[in-house]
């Protein structure tokens, strides 16, 4: 039997992951949901008040204990799982898309998608799909071998097609979804804002009225996101990034909804901290360059990594990948705006100052 969760009012100073409904903002509950990974504990399911049920914004990965959790949480709200209209999905990770495509096979609840993301999807699909090839394949650009070996010799599990099942609806960008009844006013509207750079279709979901944004992994409050992790890759997802965080500051500020981390935090407050960030990053980038390093690998063992400024090597395997194809995204911005040239010699990106 599922127990029902406690409804309390959220508190930025709490613990972010601990289990519970927690109400943010006048019918918008954060419902953290576990995560099967040692980095990210939690990712934050949002329940937004529909007509006769709810909105989800992103629905957490497909396992029994996040199951359960969001089931009880609903109890709490006086629900249940035939009461969830649609799960807006932000965008194509598991922790956000595959519990919402199986709880579809039994509710019904539509799934909606950026349509950016359709390339990810397709390239799932594919017959010939191996998890892990594309960033093996980036990898070797940027002169690690040794850690695309690594990937390919210990290959993520191939994805269950029930989870990665395509959307009921791709979501265009700007396209403005009206929470309630057809042909009644609405109670919410919430703007789609595609906004690529995490993966290629990226959305945020903005209800400007209640001065709300929510930013799925595009903006987050504590930690900057991958760039461009996915199975259908883009030339230069941090331009991407950097350009979509600029339309951000262009928009209405507005409270900060992430799907990982507490909330407190302004829309345009965080994204001028990114922005500072990835300009420290580039600038860092160019430095070792100028250095003498040459490949994103030699880039990356120059840098300093997280807040307590650890060495590439001291990193684990995943996040050592990470800041390799991180690295190397920051040195084709470089290219792009004219501060470095690129050869690939020997199937190996090769920076040198322009």
């Amino acid at each position: 039997m599922v127990t029902a969760a406690s409804v309390t009012d959220d508190d930025p100073d709490g613990d972010w992951t601990a289990s519970g409904v927690f109400r943010c903002a006048p019918d918008v509950y954060r419902i953290p949901l576990p995560l099967p990974q040692d980095g990210l504990r939690a990712v934050n399911v949002f329940a937004v008040a529909d007509a006769d049920g709810w909105t989800l914004i992103d629905s957490g990965w497909a396992i029994d204990e996040a199951r359960e959790l969001l089931e009880g949480a609903l109890k709490a709200l006086g629900s249940d799982f035939g009461d969830v209209r649609r799960f807006l999905v932000t965008h194509a990770h598991r922790d956000h898309y595959t519990l919402a495509s199986m709880l579809r096979r039994e509710f019904g609840a539509r799934v909606m998608v950026g349509a950016g993301e359709r390339p990810n999807f397709d390239a799932m699909h594919a017959a010939d799909h191996r998890p892990g090839s594309t960033d093996a394949t980036r990898l070797r650009r940027a002169g690690a071998d040794d850690i695309a070996d690594f990937i390919l010799d210990h290959p993520w599990p191939q994805p269950d097609p029930r989870e990665w099942e395509d959307p009921d609806e791709w979501v265009a960008d700007r396209a403005v979804i009206e929470l309630g009844e057809p042909g009644e006013e609405p109670v919410r509207r919430l703007e789609a804002v595609e906004t690529p750079g995490h993966t290629r279709g990226h959305l945020v979901f903005a209800d400007d009225a209640s001065d709300l944004l929510f930013a799925g992994d595009h903006v987050l409050p504590r930690i900057t996101p991958s760039i461009g992790l996915q199975p259908a890759p883009v030339t230069s997802p941090l331009a991407q990034f950097l350009t979509s965080l600029e339309l951000l500051r262009t928009r209405p500020d507005a409270q900060l909804l992430p799907a990982h981390g507490p909330l407190g935090r302004r829309v345009h407050e965080r994204v001028d901290e990114l922005l500072a960030h990835h300009a420290t990053r580039l600038d860092a980038s160019l430095a070792a360059v100028a250095a003498g390093a040459t490949s994103g690998r030699e880039v990356a063992e120059r840098l300093r990594w997280t807040r307590r400024e650890h060495r590439l090597d001291d990193l684990d395997l995943f996040n050592k990948m990470l800041a390799v194809m991180e690295t190397t995204a920051h040195l084709d911005v470089l290219v792009e705006r004219g501060a470095l040239g690129v050869a690939e010699i020997d199937g190996v990106a090769r920076y040198q100052l322009a």
